[in-house]
């Protein structure tokens, strides 16, 4: 099949991902070109892998959705989280800068320390406290030190096709009567439909830099799990802890509510409240 040669191209690594099928979900009728990339298929930490890759390929974007997430292991992992959440996007940035490709790197809400009492907004003060967050900051940092044209968006609480929260809830209602979850951190839970929503408004433009995109509003764990159960019309109870007492052995911010201020001052994007994209996503 002949590929038109001004067909927009699109990597996306990480496809396999919440967010990377939401993208592709996204853009099924943009008439852009979709090169969907997992670890398989393209190593981001691997450098010459990468430049080699990029090389070949001429993308016009890259959106780079691989991460390694598991809060916890990150924690015994450092190098590995390392690798995947600093040096993979710092080679996807050093292969668009060379290449004039636009670099666009999901972030995440935990580069804060999460002892703030209103919405962290892009220019408050950053201090991860867990492995997870100082890798994922570190990213962050080696996009803007080295890609040219990059947009970084830093979401939180993340759902969608795909291991989640809301559906580790939904196969626990199954066969318990009462959960028990944490009450004391705070955040926006936001759907992976939504953040591609974003990522497709924002990619055109040049309107780059640093953007944190999640649903509008807040809650904690618990009042998730809550309104998780009531719009399944679940009647599995909600037993409400500290983090303490749930006994988590990684520290997490306990505030992490995000204040969408750079989409809102310069953009026409807005997401929907959490409810409203849960009530969505659950369909």
């Amino acid at each position: 099949m002949s590929v038109n040669n001004e067909m927009k191209k699109i990597l996306v690594t990480g496809c396999n991902g919440q967010l990377g099928r939401e993208i592709q979900k996204e853009y099924e009728n943009d008439g852009a070109m979709l090169i969907c990339t997992d670890v398989g298929d393209l190593d981001i930490s691997d450098n010459e892998q990468v430049m080699r890759y990029v090389r070949d390929l001429q993308p016009d974007v890259i959106m780079n959705c691989a991460a390694y997430t598991a809060v916890d292991a990150c924690e015994n992992e450092w190098d590995l989280a390392y690798r995947i959440n600093a040096i993979g996007p710092r080679n996807l940035a050093i292969a668009a800068r060379e290449t004039g490709a636009k670099l666009m790197h999901i972030s995440t809400d935990y580069v804060f320390e999460g002892n703030a009492h209103e919405p962290y907004t892009e220019f408050d003060e950053v201090h991860p406290v867990s492995a997870y967050g100082k890798t994922k900051l570190e990213g962050e940092r080696f996009v803007q030190q080295f890609a040219e044209r990059y947009f970084i968006l830093r979401t939180a609480w993340l759902y969608g096709e795909g291991n989640n929260f809301a559906k580790t809830m939904l196969r626990l209602a199954e066969s318990h009567d009462e959960v028990r979850v944490v009450c004391d951190q705070f955040g926006s839970p936001t759907s992976a439909a939504e953040l591609a929503k974003v990522m497709h408004r924002l990619e055109p433009t040049e309107n780059y830099g640093l953007f944190h995109a999640t649903c509008e509003g807040s809650c904690s764990w618990a009042d998730f799990a809550e309104e998780i159960f009531r719009l399944a019309g679940k009647t599995t109870k909600v037993t409400r802890v500290t983090t303490e007492e749930y006994g988590s052995t990684t520290k997490r911010p306990a505030y992490s509510v995000l204040d969408n201020y750079m989409l809102r001052l310069t953009t026409d994007a807005r997401m929907a409240d959490w409810k409203d994209a849960l009530r969505a996503y659950l369909g």
